[in-house]
């Protein structure tokens, strides 16, 4: 690649200026970290998996915007438009472009490469875990919603509402991501972090005083 990291990396700095914590420069470096260790591990390449990384978040909508779901599409665009003009060779921009256009959980695609799908397990494992925990609750500040409900905390009564309450984005999206990646090698790493999950989970239903959730979607 003709491009340097440092180059783009500044990039993402400036794009991510103003980003909230849970999508901002440091979540582009976790996730950078995570597709490089699956890359390497899954024998990928290891330069589309880390530029698609760093530059993932160049558009980024808020989750409770109508048009959320196309942040990826938009994204790629600029990436591609970022790349070409640090003069990266137009197969290498095609490569990158099309891992960030479809990494999106919210797009509910199925990348195609080898490289897509590394990006996509990458981002998902930054979701999970003890820095999942922290970017959902931010998240939620983010959208003005509560931790959970006062009355109802693990929804036994009520359908899931993860744009109304923190916790129950647990069980209708995190605890569900392992199965939705697609490597060996971050299904091995997401193990560890669901775990961490679902120790916070009764932790905090003991310290609240909260009902047995043993039923509770994602926690069996």
């Amino acid at each position: 690649m003709s491009v340097s990291f440092a180059s783009l990396r500044r990039v993402a700095e400036e794009a991510l200026r103003d980003a909230p914590a849970s999508h901002d420069l440091s979540h582009v470096l976790r996730v950078v970290a995570n597709a490089e260790r699956i890359a390497t591990t899954e024998g990928a390449r290891v330069d589309v998996c880390t530029t698609a990384a760093l530059l993932h978040e160049l558009v980024n909508l808020p989750k409770n915007h109508p048009e959320s779901s196309t942040s990826g599409d938009l994204c790629a665009v600029r990436a591609a438009e970022v790349l070409r003009e640090h003069g990266a060779d137009p197969a290498f921009v095609d490569a990158v472009a099309a891992c960030i256009r479809d990494h999106a959980f919210s797009k509910g695609v199925v990348p195609e490469s080898l490289e897509a799908k590394i990006l996509q397990d990458a981002d998902r494992l930054d979701a999970i875990g003890a820095i999942g925990v922290a970017r959902c609750m931010a998240t939620a500040a983010e959208m003005k919603s509560r931790f959970y409900s006062p009355d109802d905390p693990f929804a036994t009564a009520r359908p899931l509402d993860d744009r109304a309450y923190a916790l129950d984005h647990f069980a209708k999206k995190l605890f569900r991501i392992p199965a939705r990646l697609h490597t060996a090698a971050a299904k091995r790493l997401a193990e560890e972090r669901i775990a961490f999950m679902k120790t916070f989970v009764a932790a905090l239903a003991d310290e609240c005083a909260f009902p047995a959730h043993e039923a509770w979607p994602g926690t069996d």
